[in-house]
């Protein structure tokens, strides 16, 4: 009775100070009416306030505030940080904006002279409102240009920068498949690609995650208008098609293709097509048969097409340096292409949809710094593979193994993120194939381990002592605590929240936090659970916050964990920032519980300890073989009168 009395107090007071603020913010008084507006931003974070003041058409005054005021500074500030509070939590839909409204908030978004803070909230309205419906999509599309985005993007301001970026992406998403591949706008985009890689990748300050985020689904949806061609099969009925196929036979044999029409009959002519289709690489007389499948389709052919038109040097240095070898020893350059651009397709993940993990942050700056990026990159990596052909002496039966290692070369380096495709020319270069075995060969050191069956039990002897100490790992972090985002259904971030356990293992505190608090004190936390009351661990679908959000992205399914607490069954429930933290924290709250540590990590963990303390206690076993079965106990010997007697020495 006595929480249901104070729960009605609560309530009591957030329907008197709603209605004390829905008067303020109407008050002739400019500073009641500033006070009151700071006041209302900063409570309308709580639900129960928020639907007590929008149940009395306070978001009616917040529109007439922003419709007819022609003030630009803190009191405008205060109402768009309070309708943006207000809007988040789903009481009303962002259709019933009025286009006076929305014009207003557009105007302070082209605005020159207007604060910082009152662009950048105006900004985060725009990208809510985008995906909600067309309409909205359409009028912000219209009201906001492109240029004007792209001059926040350059502000010295990161939040700014930010927002902008939020917008932009927000566009992206919301556009159809056939926006997407209209040339114009592409050129627009591509435009402002580059102007990313100059004013925010080479940023001297350092890139957040957002912003990487942000980067990332920007490549990704860019790359992915390359699925079109990928998935479309050649029509051998196409005459453009043919044409482009045709262009490839002329480049690379332009003497031998200017012979008068009259010269050869229309056979000679078509079996002298033929023969040179082949020594393009083509498994078939009639090429069109090649690039039947999809994918990579025809973006196989507009690879080879622009590697012609754009290197035409390298392009017939490849053809005809592979059409004066050997058959078995030459590289075939169609079948290459076909099968580079399938490897591309995959490292790239195009095809793929783009995920809204923060985790997903497989961006590369070089991506950003080159108009033609796909295409470029397939002219480096197209003579790579004639490289790599070379340099393991390979024959048509050695295709897929070229092929592998190639796929090996451009990983490698394209997991050092190279800042430019000239650095990553140069690298990728330098990776030839006897420094791939040579990794391959270290890695497989690193990786084996002796099999011996008295090692084995070594292994099995050395587990609960390196168990143990993963488990005091995971208290550790657990004492040290992590920052916790809650996650909004609007919003991929929210709010910050802490938790940490306590020093002695028997409480766990928690509470919300600032922006830039790292690691607030354990006094500064205001909740707390005892260990004793927890009564279980929730992870992925079974936590109640994961259902009831309703269709979850699977990467946030895969970093939720819930604990289940007190008599009462109340749960506690996080999203960690990473898959790394979701295995530290859900290990450690297991060791609370009693049970096993469950997660990869800690598996991982423990093949490390393992690994390096068998090496310890063998290294001086080195060089010498360690028998299967320990070796034979011998017999007992027939008497022991070998035995000293000491009673005779003292004597």
């Amino acid at each position: 009775m006595q929480y249901a009395d104070g729960r009605q107090t609560y309530i009591t007071e957030s329907d008197q100070e709603a209605e004390r603020l829905y008067i303020g913010i109407q008050s002739k008084n400019v500073d009641v009416k500033t006070d009151s507006l700071k006041k209302l931003a900063s409570l309308s974070q709580d639900v129960t306030f928020a639907q007590e003041f929008i149940s009395r058409n306070g978001l009616k005054q917040i529109y007439s505030i922003v419709e007819e005021g022609n003030d630009a500074g803190e009191m405008l500030a205060h109402t768009l940080k309070a309708f943006t509070e207000l809007m988040e939590h789903d009481f009303v839909s962002w259709e019933n904006l009025s286009t006076v409204f929305i014009k207003k908030i557009v105007s302070y978004v082209n605005m020159n002279a207007v604060d910082a803070s009152i662009q950048q909230l105006s900004l985060s309205i725009l990208e809510n409102m985008v995906p909600t419906s067309r309409l909205l999509f359409e009028v912000v599309k219209k009201e906001v240009t492109l240029d004007r985005l792209l001059t926040h993007l350059q502000a010295t301001n990161a939040q700014l920068q930010l927002k902008a970026m939020a917008l932009l992406i927000a566009l992206l998403l919301s556009a159809t498949d056939a926006e997407r591949r209209v040339r114009s706008t592409m050129a627009e985009w591509w435009h402002c690609r580059v102007r990313h890689h100059s004013n925010i990748i080479h940023s001297s300050e350092p890139l957040g995650d957002e912003m990487a985020h942000y980067l990332y689904v920007l490549q990704s949806v860019s790359l992915n208008l390359c699925e079109h061609r990928m998935k479309m099969s050649m029509d051998p009925y196409s005459q453009e098609q043919r044409d482009l196929l045709h262009s490839l036979r002329q480049t690379a044999f332009e003497s031998e293709s200017e012979v008068p029409a009259g010269t050869f009959s229309t056979e000679r002519r078509r079996s002298l097509c033929a023969k040179e289709f082949r020594k393009l690489g083509f498994n078939n007389s009639n090429p069109a048969e090649d690039l039947h499948r999809a994918p990579p389709g025809l973006l196989a052919l507009d690879n080879m097409v622009y590697f012609a038109r754009n290197t035409p040097n390298a392009y017939s240095r490849f053809v005809l340096e592979n059409s004066s070898r050997e058959d078995k020893h030459e590289c075939p350059f169609a079948r290459s292409s076909i099968q580079l651009t399938l490897i591309l397709c995959e490292i790239l993940h195009i095809g793929e949809p783009c995920t809204c993990s923060e985790t997903a942050q497989a961006f590369y700056p070089m991506f950003f710094g080159q108009d033609h990026f796909f295409e470029e990159l397939f002219c480096i990596c197209i003579q790579l593979v004639n490289k790599t052909w070379k340099e393991m002496r390979a024959t048509q039966e050695d295709f897929d193994k070229v092929m592998q290692v190639v796929r090996e070369q451009i990983t490698r380096i394209l997991s050092l993120k190279p800042t430019s495709l000239e650095l990553f020319k140069t690298r990728v270069n330098a990776l030839n194939y006897s420094e791939i075995l040579k990794l391959r060969q270290t890695e497989r050191l690193h990786q084996e381990e002796t099999l011996a069956v008295p090692v084995l039990e070594l292994r099995e002897k050395l587990k609960p002592e390196l168990l143990e100490l993963i488990r005091q790992q995971r208290l550790l972090h657990l004492c040290e605590g992590t920052l916790f985002r809650k996650i909004s259904s609007r919003r991929r971030q929210d709010k910050l929240w802490f938790c940490r356990l306590s020093p002695n293992h028997k409480v766990l505190h928690y509470g919300d936090v600032e922006e830039g608090v790292q690691s607030p004190p354990i006094e500064s936390l205001p909740e707390k659970i005892p260990v004793a009351d927890m009564k279980m661990l929730l992870v992925g679908k079974e936590c109640p916050h994961t259902k009831s959000s309703g269709k979850q992205n699977k990467d946030v399914l895969e970093l939720a964990f819930s604990i289940v607490h007190d008599v009462e069954e109340c749960c506690l429930n996080f999203i960690a920032p990473t898959r790394y933290e979701f295995c530290l924290w859900t290990d450690g709250l297991n060791v609370l519980l009693g049970k096993e540590m469950t997660s990869e990590r800690t598996q991982t963990d423990l093949d490390v300890l393992l690994s390096m303390e068998l090496k310890l206690r063998l290294l001086d076993l080195e060089n010498i073989s360690i028998p299967d079965d320990p070796p034979p106990i011998p017999k007992p010997p027939s008497n022991l009168n070998f035995c000293y007697d000491f009673s005779h020495a003292e004597q």
